[in-house]
């Protein structure tokens, strides 16, 4: 029986563990280098850590490793929310742990980078290696577009990929799909924000980063900044698009059905009930 409970929230947070063991690696890697990687890598390498983490957990949980995709599937599909805090629990402890691993790796290259400092504002900040943090010139209403905007991208695609009315991909091939669209929206729209667009990916690592040295600064940022920008507009993204493709569908299925059935009478045939 408990093996059943904790099945599922275990594979989210083997997942979203994978997710921000490359993702956050990626990001010390290319930085702590001294930026002798470029910021292609960075997109590469969030966009096979989301093909692998939803590899990893998708065939158990369904591989949302992500609470606004999760909160998202909650509200306009089948997913029951008495499920929903066990897995947005699981997402976060996740990259918490992920957080943690990595920075454990790194230590030694951080007190190098930034002289042994932990900050998260200023030219050599590695608070940013973890959590996401804006440019200086991007407002915190530009930084919430930005993350509601890709967030609300991926969530199409995720619709796309897994609606059986849409010819969606063999299961095993959506990764491969994510892959891309991780890859195109942090190309086409992570220079500002650092594209979170999945609070567990950005709450996680904020939260480890406050008890390692960093301090209350972390969510101090600009107003808490981290509460509006990284968590609260990728789940309305989430939640705006399933509402806007929800309406769309039911009003493509409702016409489609109209005209089979307005055919079928001019036919003389009987229209089934």
């Amino acid at each position: 029986m408990l093996r059943e409970i904790i099945r599922e929230p275990a594979a989210e947070f083997l997942g979203t563990f994978i997710l921000m063991i490359f993702g956050c690696g990626v990001n010390c890697q290319v930085v702590l280098s001294s930026n002798n990687a470029e910021y292609v890598s960075i997109t590469l390498g969030w966009g096979a850590a989301v093909a692998c983490g939803v590899w990893v957990s998708g065939g158990i949980s369904g591989g949302h490793i992500n609470p606004a995709v999760t909160i998202g599937f909650a509200t306009m599909r089948d997913f029951p929310w008495r499920k929903v805090p066990a897995f947005v629990f699981a997402q976060i402890l996740g990259a918490f742990v992920a957080a943690a691993v990595i920075y454990g790796n790194y230590m030694g290259a951080i007190d190098v980078y930034e002289a042994g400092a932990r900050t998260v504002t200023g030219n050599t900040a590695t608070a940013g290696l973890f959590g996401t943090y804006p440019l200086a010139y991007v407002t915190n209403i530009r930084a919430f577009f930005d993350e509601f905007l890709g967030t609300a991208i991926l969530l199409i695609i995720v619709c796309a990929v897994t609606d059986n009315n849409n010819g969606p991909p063999p299961p095993g091939l959506v990764p491969l799909v994510l892959f891309f669209a991780i890859v195109a929206i942090g190309s086409a729209l992570g220079m500002q924000t650092g594209y979170a667009i999945n609070p567990a990916r950005d709450f996680g690592p904020r939260l480890f980063t406050a008890m390692a040295g960093y301090g209350r600064e972390v969510f101090n940022f600009r107003h808490q900044y981290w509460l509006w920008c990284p968590i609260i507009a990728p789940i309305c993204g989430a939640i705006g698009i399933f509402l806007t493709l929800s309406q769309r569908c039911h009003a493509y299925i409702s016409t489609s059905r109209y005209l089979r059935l307005r055919s079928l009478t001019l036919l003389g045939m009987r229209v089934p009930p």
